[in-house]
């Protein structure tokens, strides 16, 4: 009967212990295979009623059920309960073993044996109840250790959810330094381009102004010494002499005269440029304020439209426009702008005179409509602006040196090559944008305003 309550309380324990059913669900059939058999033996046992030759039935079954249990890896951590069952198991063999083989002797040592097996059964419960006891401290422990690691990973994520907090504010500072850093930067380069503006200004109007009383002069007795010339070759013919003289007489006023006027000419030109220097030297206030940027835009294509009519009464030109109401009011420096402006657009009104003339001196068709078109847009923190006519265009191999100083595509005395070069600075400089220009030869130029809101 011991044997039977061995391998019941054995399979029952190993079971409950390391809950086969859920972790070892292959070994727990094996068990539950082998709980059949405990009670199917138990059950033959009382049905024979013969234990002399059916408890080795029971050594065998009992010697393999621990062998099973002892050498699975899944029942590693119950080997310390498993061998206490050995000196039981062994004890009782080793009685069957002594009563078959000398049951002389067996019959005078019998009550020996029956209290080694109760020893030995006895000493199995009791390593099993401290092998319990053990699996309650260790699940306590290990109950104690899952609620640590669960606090430890809950300020673990409060840490963490922390340094993320920590991490996002500092990386917004950091942004917002950077940012500022970039604004102060932006900041420095247009104070810089302002001093240099205002510098160049100085020095420009001051050589200017020193070039222009003597260049006054020339161009005054340039043409007086014309008026004189011809008051020269007026009193030549007052006077009696020899045809041969009169000629060569005359020959040489007339070349003086020819002289005389290319110094005139030349002297214009001359005054043209400093009058430009002058122009683009007067000072600005170097200041943002807020300002109606299509206004402006409309106010300088007019008036650079009416300048133009001014000198040809024939020049015609389609003025089209189409601003963006959404754009409102932004901070610029209007004079420096309207520079920017009024340049572009005498170049586009120039652009498509020129080509109006150039069209009429080839006698080609007389349809082409001069055409100069303005565009405003605010679109994702800045203002595009384009400045397009239908003129003359541009080369290929000149566009990249029209924002150099002094280089123009004017014929020569009809463009000094500085609003250009202005411009750019202005924009780039002044107001931290952008200006380019598209072109093609003979059919069309549209210059590229982008200015960041500020």
């Amino acid at each position: 009967m011991e044997y039977f309550l061995v391998s019941i309380f054995l399979i029952q324990y190993v079971r409950s212990s390391l809950q086969t059913k859920t972790r070892f669900p292959a070994q727990d059939q094996i068990l539950i295979y082998a709980r059949g058999m405990s009670i199917a033996l138990i059950g033959l046992y009382y049905v024979f009623n013969e234990r002399s030759w059916f408890d080795w039935f029971w050594h065998i079954y009992t010697v393999s059920l621990l062998l099973y249990l002892y050498k699975n890896e899944a029942f590693q951590s119950l080997r310390s309960v498993i061998q206490s069952f050995i000196p039981f198991i062994a004890i009782s063999v080793m009685r069957d073993l002594v009563k078959v083989l000398f049951p002389v002797t067996y019959d005078r040592i019998d009550y020996i044996f029956e209290v080694a097996i109760s020893a030995a059964f006895i000493l199995c419960f009791v390593i099993w109840f401290y092998a319990r006891k053990q699996q309650r401290i260790l699940a306590k422990e290990r109950e104690e250790r899952l609620r640590e690691e669960e606090a430890s990973k809950a300020q673990k994520q409060s840490l963490e959810y922390l340094v993320n907090e920590r991490t996002i504010e500092l990386t917004m500072q950091k942004e917002e330094l950077q940012k500022t850093i970039q604004e102060l930067k932006s900041t420095q380069n247009q104070l810089i381009q302002s001093e240099k503006m205002a510098s160049l200004g100085e020095l420009t109007a001051g050589i200017a102004h020193e070039i222009q009383n003597p260049l006054n002069f020339v161009n005054n007795f340039s043409e007086v010494s014309v008026e004189l010339c011809q008051e020269l070759e007026e009193e030549m013919d007052k006077i009696t002499m020899p045809d041969a003289d009169r000629d060569y007489i005359k020959g040489i006023i007339s070349d003086l005269s020819q002289n005389q006027q290319k110094i005139t000419h030349h002297g214009k030109r001359a005054d043209s440029i400093v009058k430009g220097m002058l122009q683009h030297s007067r000072a600005s206030s170097g200041e943002k304020e807020p300002v109606d940027i299509n206004a402006l835009a409309d106010e300088y294509m007019r008036l650079a439209y009416h300048g133009l009519r001014a000198k040809d009464k024939e020049f015609n030109a389609a003025l089209v426009t189409d601003f963006d109401a959404a754009i409102g009011k932004a901070n610029v420096m209007p004079q420096d702008l309207g520079r920017v402006f009024l340049n572009l657009f005498t170049n586009a009104f120039y652009a498509v005179a020129e080509k109006k003339r150039l069209l009429a001196a080839s006698g080609n068709r007389q349809d082409y409509k001069p055409e100069v078109k303005i565009s405003t847009k605010k679109f994702d923190g800045k203002i595009y602006i384009r400045i397009a006519d239908n003129g003359t265009g541009m080369p290929e191999h000149i566009r990249s040196k029209i924002f150099q100083p002094f280089f123009t595509t004017k014929p020569t005395g009809q463009g000094t090559g500085l609003g250009l070069s202005m411009s750019y600075d202005i924009i780039t400089v002044g107001h931290g944008g952008v200006l380019d220009v598209d072109t093609v030869e003979g059919e069309k130029t549209e210059f590229r305003i982008t200015l960041p809101i500020s």
